[in-house]
C-alpha cells in the first residue's frame, strides 16, 4: 500500500498516526507487523512524542541547528542538509499489529518528517499477518 503525504514547508514534522492506524483497521490482519519505509532522500519517518505540539518543533529546531541550510556543502542540488538529516532520522519504522492496533506508547505517534519540501511524497506501508 502507499500512503500519499502532501508537505507544505521546507522542513516539517506530519503526524500520520492515525492513518496509518485506518489501514491497518482495514486489513483484517489482527496481529502482526507494520512495517513503512519512506523512499526518498530528503525524508524520513519517526516514532516519538504526539501529545505535545512543541516536540515536533523542537526536533525539528535542534536538527535545523545542528545541520544548518547554509554551509560549505558540496552537493550541486542545495539539499545536503536534507540527505543528512534522512540519513539520522531514517528511513523505516517497524511497528507491531496487535489486535489489530498499532503497538504504540500512550504518548507516541508515527511522524512523516519533511527535510526538502514542499512536496508531494509517499510513504510504503507493509502489513504482514503474524504466523
Amino acid at each position: 500500500m502507499i500512503l500519499k503525504v502532501k508537505t507544505g514547508s521546507k522542513t516539517e514534522l506530519i503526524d500520520i498516526t492515525s492513518e496509518i492506524q485506518n489501514l491497518v483497521r482495514s486489513s483484517s490482519i489482527k496481529d502482526g507487523f507494520c512495517m513503512l519505509y519512506v523512499p526518498h532522500t530528503t525524508a524520513a519517518v519517526t516514532i516519538n512524542e504526539s501529545a505535545d505540539p512543541s516536540v515536533k518543533s523542537d526536533i525539528l529546531m535542534i536538527l535545523n541547528k545542528i545541520i544548518p541550510w547554509e554551509a560549505d556543502y558540496r552537493h550541486l542540488e542545495g539539499n545536503s542538509p536534507a540527505h543528512i538529516k534522512s540519513t539520522i532520522v531514517g528511513a523505516s519504522e517497524l511497528i507491531a499489529i496487535e489486535n489489530e492496533k498499532l503497538v504504540l506508547g500512550t504518548w507516541q505517534g508515527i511522524f512523516f518528517c519533511e527535510f526538502d519540501g514542499p512536496r508531494n511524497r509517499k510513504i510504503n506501508v507493509h502489513l504482514y499477518r503474524e504466523k
